[in-house]
């Protein structure tokens, strides 16, 4: 059996980013272990962890007899069988013998929950990676995984021109299949479109050292809670009581309080409710920060 432990969470950047307290959690109560992550690759730059074998969604995990296995991508049964199936020593996961599986928690404090019923401490407070030096252009990302979290590219456009109006940097960014959108969003306002260009590297420096990051319930906006970089988030139709940034952090969130389908195909009524003006308003009192 390979004296390692191996923790599964095959999702994208935000996900990731919520996983980074019991991760490190994971590091503290197994120090003379190496700690594997069934994941995407190309975001291990980001993580504290020694290798990451490529995994998306819940499996199966191409992995044998790990000393710990933990699910910390979901509540099972999928993810649960695929772990199981490495022939792990040892499996931590909800259900079962383990706790119950809570919706009315949050992301970041699940995970922490779920190493504390076994007996390894957690802080959920433990997700920052570093703080930038503020120096660098304004990061727009108008883009999210769902139509249902994506504010009108020309509500972003229109807080991209006022940025531009106040002499701003500004660079929009979003995946290739983005690169269109975030065109849009510049439009012809001298913004710089980094979408389709960026790997996870380059956009986290972007995010770290950014005046401001202005964007929706997206994996930016969870790079921006782990920078510390001030950040306008715009939240609808999950509560960020559930997915949003801490308190205490330099981040305003926007939210009208209505929940629904996070994985809709139209614009959630509520995210439609934040206006230009609102988002406007905000950022300049981030900026102050």
């Amino acid at each position: 059996m390979a004296l390692d432990v191996l923790a599964l969470r095959g999702l994208g950047l935000g996900d990731l980013l919520t996983a980074v307290p019991a991760l490190r959690a994971l590091r503290r109560a197994f120090p003379a272990r190496r700690l594997v992550l069934a994941g995407p690759p190309a975001l291990a730059p980001l993580l504290p962890v020694d290798e990451v074998i490529e995994v998306r969604g819940p499996g199966p995990v191409p992995y044998d007899g790990a000393e710990v296995a933990v699910n910390l991508h979901g509540r099972g049964p999928q993810s649960t069988r695929a772990l199981r199936a490495t022939r792990p020593g040892l499996l931590l996961t909800h259900g079962g013998d383990g706790p119950p599986w809570r919706a009315d928690v949050h992301e970041v404090r699940r995970w922490c929950d779920l190493l504390e019923w076994y007996g390894i401490a957690a802080d959920p407070a433990d997700l920052y990676l570093g703080r930038g030096d503020r120096s660098g252009p304004v990061v727009v990302h108008p883009g999210a995984g769902a139509p249902s979290r994506r504010w009108p590219a020309d509500r972003f456009a229109a807080v991209v021109a006022a940025l531009r109006a106040r002499g701003r940097q500004v660079v929009v960014t979003g995946g290739p299949a983005e690169r269109e959108l975030a065109e849009r969003v510049a439009g012809d306002t001298g913004a710089t479109v980094a979408a389709g260009r960026t790997d996870v590297r380059r956009l986290a420096r972007l995010v770290r050292d950014a005046r401001l990051v202005v964007c929706g319930d997206t994996g930016v906006g969870h790079l921006a809670t782990a920078y510390r970089t001030p950040s306008v988030l715009l939240f609808g139709p999950v509560s960020p009581a559930l997915w949003g940034p801490p308190a205490a952090g330099p981040h305003v969130v926007l939210w009208k309080g209505g929940t629904g389908d996070p994985h809709g195909r139209e614009p959630d009524a509520g995210l439609l409710e934040i206006g230009v003006d609102e988002v406007i308003e905000v950022m300049a009192r981030c900026e102050s920060w």
